[in-house]
């Protein structure tokens, strides 16, 4: 019985999965990241987007985005990054980053459901998408830094050096 309750509710559970998306990229990975500003340094937790599929997919369809939570979308080697807003529902901030983990750009509170592109003709490792007002909120800026496995600068800040 507890078999057959077990595969029922792993049935529901890929039924409702969007169409497109496989079952074993339902399992996003989820990361701790940290951005120091000159005054301070804020801890997020992302869901990382590192093949096409998430990367495309990103944040469509949320109703939400929880403060302190986000996406960042890794594009491997760097390049330049054009994004749009659809088919995203909420408000958000994109932060456009360099491969040392510098932040050249920052569109904030873009619009939802928007087909305009945003981006940078600059090379960028990832984006970052946290919710709308976060990097006025916080005092993020250009030029601060967001440390994470992603960048060069790899170590968080304040650790001891090897």
């Amino acid at each position: 019985m507890k078999r057959h309750a077990l595969t029922l509710i792993l049935f529901v559970l890929l039924a409702l999965l969007p169409s497109g998306l496989r079952a074993e990229e339902a399992l996003t990975k989820i990361e701790p990241l940290t951005i120091a500003t000159d005054g301070d340094a804020t801890m997020f937790t992302v869901e990382i987007a590192d093949t096409d599929l998430t990367r495309e997919r990103g944040l469509m369809f949320r109703q939400r985005l929880p403060e302190g939570h986000g996406m960042l979308f890794d594009f491997g080697d760097p390049r330049p990054v054009s994004m749009w807003m659809k088919n995203t529902l909420i408000p958000l901030d994109m932060l456009f980053i360099r491969a040392d983990g510098t932040i050249a750009y920052i569109a904030e509170n873009t619009v939802p459901k928007s087909l305009d592109t945003i981006g940078i003709t600059e090379p960028v490792k990832a984006v970052l998408e946290l919710p709308g007002g976060t990097a006025r909120k916080k005092d993020i800026r250009s030029g601060d830094v967001v440390y994470h496995r992603l960048f060069s600068n790899a170590e968080e800040p304040g650790a001891p050096s090897p």
